[in-house]
């Protein structure tokens, strides 16, 4: 097991999660579970368990474990959730999503990306998963609303149309800012009302891009 190899590492990863303020008990159980080495290069398996960001594929990176458990916190999610993340990366924030909410769609622009997320999730069981190759700025209407959406890619601005696929009482977590530079984490809520918008916490993330990636 994962905590028998690594303990030193996986004790010091939970602590820095409680330490940074991560007080949410499944959101910490479900990080602990999540074999996050699995989910990194060969090369990294070493720091897998570090608070840092680390690179993957296609000039993408793995976020830090702490915005990971901060933005799946923020959340708070229910099993009976449907949520759209769109950025699947590694696939590693959609295999803590599985644990917590009732489906998760989760979109890529690279095809490698895309797959090798797919045999991953396969593998640990997160079969409440479907992994998409698409344009996570424009889907097709079909996909349907969404009780929480995540955004793991660095927007301008959050397109309406993103934001109109909330379900009301739905919330929308997106780092928002610059794509060279740092940008703020914003959480949006829809109400009865209308749109509900706070500014969380400074991150760095990679830019979100249009379209599906012509190679990889």
């Amino acid at each position: 097991m994962t905590s028998q190899q690594h303990p030193p590492e996986k004790m010091m990863f939970q602590l820095t999660l409680r330490r940074r303020g991560i007080s949410d008990q499944a959101v910490l159980r479900t990080m602990e579970e999540v074999p996050r080495e699995l989910f990194v290069d060969e090369a990294d398996r070493g720091d897998a368990y570090r608070d840092s960001a680390l690179p993957i594929a296609c000039g993408q990176t793995i976020s830090q474990p702490f915005v990971v458990a901060y933005m799946t916190e923020q959340l708070q999610l229910q099993k009976s959730h449907r949520v759209l993340e769109i950025g699947t990366g590694s696939g590693y924030q959609a295999a803590v999503l599985s644990r917590l909410a009732g489906q998760v769609l989760t979109v890529e622009r690279y095809r490698k990306l895309a797959d090798t997320a797919r045999t991953r999730l396969e593998k640990l069981g997160c079969h409440n998963v479907e992994v998409m190759l698409g344009d996570g700025l424009d889907l097709p209407d079909t996909v349907g609303s969404f009780d929480r959406i995540i955004v793991t890619a660095a927007m301008e601005q959050i397109p309406d149309n993103l934001i109109e696929r909330l379900n009301v009482g739905g919330v929308l977590i997106a780092p928002v800012g610059p794509h060279q530079g740092v940008q703020t984490l914003i959480r949006l809520t829809r109400t009865v009302a209308g749109i509900e918008r706070k500014e969380l916490v400074d991150v760095r993330f990679v830019p979100a891009l249009p379209g599906i990636a012509r190679e990889l």
